[in-house]
């Protein structure tokens, strides 16, 4: 009884209330720099050749020119617009027949009904005005450099280049002679490389593939639009 009047006395006290009140905000500042000081105590030193990975800034890399989210309208239309576009070159490809060795039985191989590059629009010119992809299937000689050069300026842009075979690689089996050139792309620009000795049609059909993934990426109103 005598515990219970102390405490009801004490609380009804307005002095000791208002002792209370102003001891509890010193008491918590108090304890955070008790808080304070044991956290600055607790703390290590970072060791020679530690790194951590929240000291690192946010970089934002988009090495592949992959789709972001689009902002506004004009983004979405110039995007759909690039879809549009890159959709109509990658389902009509038009090469250009310049077989120069044994290279280019197995490109001629490609277009018969076994592997019907009909199918995916593919269709040889003759001509390198109508052309946008050319396949250098063979030795490259020295000789033919500069009519390969030609006709590679002859074509309208936007142009790719296969390259099939290790001779048109890198000279192959010729590598070392005086009067072959060591890789067509000494001569001209190179995107798609296809290795063999002669290489299957089934490669340079898997090349083919290849080419139109690279012109599925291409971003040619987008760029302009930015510019």
């Amino acid at each position: 009884m005598l515990r219970i009047g102390l405490q009801q006395r004490l609380i009804r006290s307005p002095s000791t209330a208002a002792s209370c009140w102003s001891l509890a905000p010193l008491k918590a500042i108090d304890t955070s720099n008790q808080t304070r000081s044991i956290s600055s105590l607790t703390k290590k030193e970072p060791e020679f050749g530690s790194f951590d990975k929240r000291d690192a800034p946010a970089i934002s890399v988009n090495p592949y020119n992959l789709p972001t989210k689009v902002n506004n309208a004009a983004e979405f239309v110039l995007t759909s617009l690039d879809s549009l576009v890159n959709w109509n070159r990658t389902s009509s490809i038009w090469p250009l027949t310049f077989g120069l060795a044994c290279c280019a039985v197995e490109m001629m191989h490609m277009a018969t009904p076994r592997y019907d590059q009909d199918r995916l629009g593919i269709v040889f010119r003759a001509s390198p005005r109508q052309a946008d992809v050319l396949i250098v299937a063979g030795t490259l000689t020295n000789k033919m450099a500069p009519a390969l050069r030609k006709i590679y300026d002859q074509m309208p842009s936007p142009r790719w280049v296969i390259s099939m075979g290790s001779c048109a690689n890198g000279g192959g089996y010729y590598h070392y002679s005086y009067s072959v050139v060591r890789g067509c792309d000494r001569i001209i620009p190179v995107d798609i490389y296809v290795p063999g000795c002669p290489p299957t049609s089934e490669a340079l059909l898997y090349g083919v593939l290849q080419l139109q993934k690279k012109m599925r990426r291409e971003r040619v109103v987008k760029m302009w639009y930015r510019s």
